[in-house]
């Protein structure tokens, strides 16, 4: 017997679980920012990373990987799932990058994190302009997106500085924090008001 689900109530469910998911990603990045303002603030682009410094830069694009990955299952089929190959390929990379990057340099490090928020951004701008369509309350994923562009273009200009450091990775994981938390607040609002 084939189950028919309605698009709304469809709508509803990614919706919910888009805001699970966000939540997650909200507090892995607090949490890693945490860690790295603790353990890692002081290293600049000359520096080579610690132990420390080199697994959470590791550890950062995977779980990005892992977020695609668990996002993707909540869509569902459909155009994104292609963009979201992407990225999940895209995330693979940089984490191979990453790895490489680590035997360097911060500086290094800070370029390939600059290349993958500039790509990320770019595809996170495409998946969320496809989806306000079917759930709305994209905009704030619009904004972090874009914004991630042009972070990423800072990070590998700023990847040759001797006083560039991972503070402005951490910086912009935060800011990253806080725009999939206003995405969890947006979403909340647009189910409530769906629901009436």
């Amino acid at each position: 017997m084939t189950q028919t689900i309605e698009p709304s109530t469809t709508a509803t469910t990614t919706a919910s679980g888009l805001r699970s998911l966000y939540l997650i990603r909200v507090i892995f990045s607090l949490i890693w920012v945490a860690l790295v303002f603790t353990t890692s603030v002081t290293l600049v682009s000359t520096d080579r990373p610690t132990p420390i410094a080199a697994v959470l830069l590791i550890v950062y694009p995977l779980w990005d990987v892992v977020a695609t990955l668990l996002e993707r299952r909540m869509a569902g089929t459909g155009s994104t799932n292609h963009v979201s190959t992407i990225n999940v390929a895209l995330g693979l990379v940089t984490t191979i990058g990453m790895i490489i990057a680590v035997f360097s340099t911060i500086g290094t490090a800070l370029l390939v994190f600059g290349i993958w928020a500039l790509l990320s951004g770019a595809i996170q701008l495409v998946v969320a302009i496809r989806r306000r369509r079917t759930i709305g309350a994209q905009w704030p994923m619009i904004i972090s997106g874009g914004l991630s562009v042009l972070a990423g273009l800072n990070f590998a200009a700023m990847s040759a500085s001797a006083t560039s450091g991972l503070s402005t990775v951490a910086g912009y994981s935060a800011f990253g924090a806080f725009w999939f938390l206003v995405s969890v607040i947006v979403l909340s609002i647009r189910s409530r008001r769906a629901k009436r």
